[in-house]
């Protein structure tokens, strides 16, 4: 089962309350909530383009999110941000900057 944030004051929240880092590509918020897993919301702004566009960007990072799920330490609210170099970019870079910007937050796991 998929657990989203659709709240808009659950977003709302994280912004105001939660640790960020901002990349290039990506802007990741996160939070800590009191269940024993994580929920995640996408942020993709009209401005990065047209509904096709924004909907890939989103497919990527839900497939980023899915692929190394078991990295990601649970009890989290997360939201990802989108950023306009994300449209054009490589799967592989925008996967290497999602996977970064969790690490200084110390979302992920330690790698044995």
């Amino acid at each position: 089962m998929r657990r989203t944030l659709k709240k808009n004051s659950d977003f709302r929240r994280l912004y105001s309350k939660g640790k960020n880092v901002v990349n290039p590509y990506v802007a990741v918020y996160c939070r800590r909530n009191r269940e024993e897993h994580n929920r995640l919301g996408y942020t993709v702004s009209t401005k990065l383009g047209h509904a096709v566009a924004r909907n890939r960007v989103r497919r990527r990072l839900r497939e980023i999110y899915r692929l190394n799920s078991q990295r990601f330490k649970s009890g989290y609210d997360i939201v990802i941000v989108a950023r306009m170099r994300c449209v054009g970019a490589e799967y592989k870079k925008l996967e290497a900057a999602v996977l970064e910007a969790c690490e200084k937050l110390e979302l992920l796991e330690e790698q044995p």
